[in-house]
């Protein structure tokens, strides 16, 4: 009689390779998250002011312009292309803005509609320009922006509007930033500042449409591959259109919270913008990993860029030492969004 012996394989332990892999994965998808909460933790420990929680609400409302154009930004990469107009579009809404109240005497309701309806008609002409005569995105945008500034200026004559100016016909200026309008960004809401509400509710309904509807599906769709989704029957100019437009819409709604803060038609407003509202739609393509465009990446962008700024400003470094921080950020967003990414899947 025989007796057979049972004997146990001993499990492999994970190989070099596959460790490294899941290292990779999680530095990729989680590496950013983990770099804003330790900026936000080191400023929190190292000055005291920091961490109140009236300088976290100016944190985010200043954040708030560069967030709600890195959301029009958001939109027009999602279809592969890139809107590097928002700041003109923003700025011209603080001209229009003025000049509707200022100029012409009007309420703050008007000037609301006239500034969203100037940035329609910006978003329009960008469509125009790239579905209709078929110039690239980045080329047809940067000649859109030009072609705003420029007439910003021509429509107030190179200067900025102030109540009680004098206008070039010898008049004085008959009307005023109304009580109304002025609260877009200085009033508050059971503590909150009206500009950091709608950035939050503008954040959250730009999501739904993304990511909850038919329309943000095909959008992603057309990004990813715009040939297939015409030969999948999708009307790939129209939406792309529509991309357009409503990054001009969110860039003019920048501009009325632009107004609201500085109270006066400033020519040189809207300037700065751009460069912000592109790294924090570019930065937004790092969170989670998913390298694509994203709602909840591009907020956590501008909150990163606010982190870093307000940071850099309480600790009382230099304005330009920003700058290359904040380009150092946007690097590194890239490296885990292109770099890393493309490493993990080859």
């Amino acid at each position: 009689m025989t007796t057979t012996q049972s004997t146990s394989v001993p499990t492999a332990a994970p190989s070099a390779p596959a460790v490294g892999h899941r290292i990779q994965t999680a530095v990729i998808k989680y590496g950013f998250i983990f770099v804003t909460v330790t900026l936000f933790a080191y400023f929190a420990i190292s000055e005291p002011s920091f961490r109140d929680s009236a300088t976290l609400l100016d944190t985010l409302r200043y954040v708030s312009v560069a967030a709600v154009l890195g959301l029009g930004v958001t939109l027009t990469m999602a279809v592969g292309g890139m809107d590097m107009s928002v700041g003109a579009v923003a700025g011209l809404g603080v001209t229009v803005a003025a000049k509707t109240m200022v100029t012409y005497n009007q309420v703050g309701t008007v000037a609301i509609l006239a500034v969203v309806a100037a940035g329609a008609l910006a978003g329009l002409l960008n469509a125009l320009l790239i579905v209709g005569l078929k110039i690239p995105d980045m080329l047809a945008t940067l000649g859109t922006m030009f072609v705003i500034q420029g007439t910003k200026l021509i429509l107030v004559d190179g200067q900025s509007i102030t109540p009680g100016m004098t206008q070039s016909d010898g008049t004085t200026a008959p009307g005023r930033f109304t009580e109304g309008f002025l609260r877009i960004d200085r009033g508050t809401f059971l503590g909150v500042p009206g500009s950091v509400l709608i950035f939050g509710a503008l954040t959250v309904v730009a999501w739904v449409f993304l990511a909850r509807t038919r329309w943000g599906r095909v959008l992603y769709a057309i990004g990813a591959n715009p040939e297939a989704s015409r030969l999948a029957g999708i009307r790939v100019g129209a939406y792309r259109a529509l991309a357009y437009v409503l990054s001009g819409v969110l860039a003019s709604i920048g501009g009325l919270i632009l107004a609201s803060r500085i109270g006066q038609g400033d020519v040189s407003a809207g300037t700065s913008q751009l460069l912000e509202a592109v790294a924090v739609a570019l930065v937004g393509t790092s969170v989670l990993g998913r390298g694509r465009p994203n709602v909840w990446g591009t907020a956590l962008g501008a909150v990163l860029i606010g982190i870093i700024t307000t940071g850099l400003t309480i600790e009382g470094l230099p304005y330009y030492t920003q700058d290359v921080v904040e380009g150092a950020v946007l690097i590194l967003a890239l490296v885990f969004s292109f770099t890393l990414s493309k490493r993990r899947t080859a």
